[in-house]
């Protein structure tokens, strides 16, 4: 589809000449990136079962790490319309897990966070003019509001904490907040009792250690601090002892084209490591880890919380927000020595304080699903489905196909 052409579809003036089933809501779910795709998949199947509903995906153009978004909607079979049209067609709900545009939307606009909450600072950009204050990810006054008017009708955060954290940057958006808990947490909790079958789609046999490396994305990740870091586990644990399981951020993949990640792996995976695709897998992988080497992402902060033992390989102190679960993380978890034998550090590493994480990740545990549910359907004009929101373990992973 090119960005010329207009595609029909039950939504729009035209929408009953190809209609089947008529009088259907229509839902608009808008994607910035690949990372937002992936945390949005767990919101969707909450309405796109109801007959009474129709989804629509689009590409927000917004965000300069959209590359790749577009082709994992079309292998999705989501039913995909270019983002001019979007922006001419009116929905009765949008959903969005990313910022930016979304005030040139026809219909009340549902945003969620697309990671843990955050404790990140945005990087600063490059320029001429004096530094400023680097505010958090999702948490941008001019993402939140424009032209006098607060862009959400309603704004989901996991944690009570954010409630303040958005009261701060855009006060006048308060009214339309509301604490959601986080529906990929919950899931990682429903899959506990698949661990074993999460385990042997990774190779991982009862008496093997898995340990799982997990890195966002940029120069002061793990990838970007030690690109040698799978290939040196890979060399140092025995392969009858340990199974190696590698996540890289979805931007990672985007970025730099997924053929060339995985050329630039070729050597682990012929070693043995199991590399995951960037669009499903880490969080099953962290339900059946045995230990997580990982940095200042998202995923890190889950598997410390679900209580599997961490070591930070990479974590750039500066860039942390005091008093906040990545903080904490910073803070009990230790420090991979690079210069010195990594088979005796993960040995010897325990669990750190989940209980502490856990309380900082969400406010409603095991509630997402419901919360979330009954504020898209509040915003759609409809009674909800008589049975309860499901929360769905995650699905087993699918690491790339190992070289022979």
């Amino acid at each position: 589809m090119t960005c010329d052409e207009w595609r029909p579809g039950p939504y729009g003036l035209d929408a009953a000449k190809g209609t089947t089933l008529a009088g259907r809501r229509s839902v608009l779910v808008v994607v910035h990136h690949l990372t937002a795709a992936t945390r949005l998949a767990d919101v969707v199947p909450l309405v796109e079962g109801d007959r009474r509903i129709q989804v629509v995906y689009t590409e927000s153009p917004a965000s300069v790490l959209r590359v790749g978004a577009g082709d994992h909607l079309r292998d999705l079979g989501g039913l995909l319309i270019p983002y001019h049209q979007a922006i001419r067609t009116s929905f009765d709900l949008a959903i969005a897990a990313g910022d930016g545009r979304l005030q040139d939307l026809h219909a009340p606009v549902l945003t969620l966070p697309h990671g843990a909450p955050p404790g990140v600072l945005v990087h600063r950009w490059a320029g001429r003019g004096p530094a400023g204050r680097r505010p958090l990810p999702g948490l941008r006054a001019d993402a939140i509001a424009a032209g006098g008017r607060v862009i959400p009708s309603a704004l989901a955060v996991a944690h009570e904490s954010q409630v303040l954290q958005v009261g701060e940057v855009c006060p006048d958006a308060l009214p339309v907040t509301f604490v959601a808990g986080d529906p990929t947490f919950d899931r990682m909790l429903a899959g506990a009792g698949r661990r074993a079958a999460y385990r042997q789609a990774l190779g991982a046999g009862p008496d093997q250690t898995l340990v799982f490396v997990s890195s966002t994305w940029g120069p002061r990740s793990l990838l970007g601090r030690h690109d040698d870091l799978p290939l040196r586990l890979a060399r140092e644990l025995p392969s009858d002892r340990y199974r190696i399981v590698v996540a890289f951020h979805p931007n990672i993949w985007c970025w730099h084209g997924r053929r060339q990640v995985a050329a630039w792996f070729d050597d682990c995976r012929r070693l043995g490591v199991r590399i995951l695709p960037p669009e499903q897998g880490w969080q099953a992988a962290l339900v059946a880890a045995d230990r997580l080497i990982g940095d200042h992402g998202s995923v890190t902060g889950y598997g410390a919380a679900l209580g599997v033992p961490t070591l930070l390989a990479a974590f750039p102190d500066e860039d942390v927000m005091a008093g906040s679960a990545v903080a904490l993380l910073g803070r009990s978890a230790p420090r991979l020595d690079q210069h010195r034998p990594l088979e005796p550090q993960i040995a010897a590493c325990t669990p750190g304080p989940s209980a502490a994480l856990r309380s900082r990740l969400t406010s409603r545990p095991g509630q997402a699903a419901a919360i979330l549910r009954r504020r898209m359907y509040e915003l759609l004009g409809l009674p909800e489905p008589p049975s309860a929101a499901r929360v769905e373990p995650v699905a087993p992973p699918r690491p790339l196909e190992v070289v022979r």
